[in-house]
């Protein structure tokens, strides 16, 4: 049995939780989220709580137990309190720009980078070319985050380009460097 899977989730006041035949539902403040439940296994609410429970002893679903409990305690959270993710943008002349709801970013190409959010994914450029990518649903902002730090990798040598916050950069040096007198 996995130690993850058996875990009971806490379900707050302000969260609605509909459990139908494969289909788990959350509601709550930031708005609302479902995701499929195979039919081995089997969830339950009781006392304020969500269990997800085996229904055979295969090692298929032992290893869905866990991932499952995971995703559910993800969208209790995520209608709740919500996710976010922040990018720093590094490099001279390189700036992100909103217009409207569109991220336009200006990194080095000849021209610039439009990015568009999906539905229920915020983004918000603060000071100091900080992106905050923020929602509800945990997988999405990973996402739309994964796909604005591919527009520009950050580089080695300079550390030029899009990183996370907190990201370290292993860098090189350079060739002068490594040249002996």
């Amino acid at each position: 049995m996995s130690r993850i899977g058996k875990a009971p989730i806490a379900v707050p006041a302000g969260v609605t939780v509909d459990i139908k035949e494969g289909l788990v539902s959350v509601k709550g403040p930031k708005g609302s989220l479902q995701t499929a439940i195979r039919p081995e296994l089997t969830v339950k609410q009781a006392d304020g709580n969500l269990l997800v429970t085996v229904n055979n002893d295969e090692r298929s679903t032992r290893g869905l137990h866990g991932l499952s409990r995971t995703l559910i305690a993800n969208m209790v959270k995520g209608v709740t309190t919500g996710f976010d993710r922040n990018l720093e943008i590094i490099g001279v002349g390189y700036r992100a720009v909103m217009e409207g709801k569109r991220l336009v970013l200006s990194l080095g190409y000849s021209h610039p980078v439009n990015i568009d959010p999906p539905e229920g994914v915020t983004i918000v450029v603060g000071k100091g070319n900080i992106v905050t990518v923020s929602g509800a649903d945990k997988q999405a902002v990973g996402d739309v985050s994964a796909l604005i730090r591919s527009k520009r990798p950050p580089e080695v040598y300079k550390g030029k380009g899009v990183k996370y916050q907190g990201e370290f950069i292993r860098r090189k040096a350079g060739k002068a460097a490594g040249k002996k007198k």
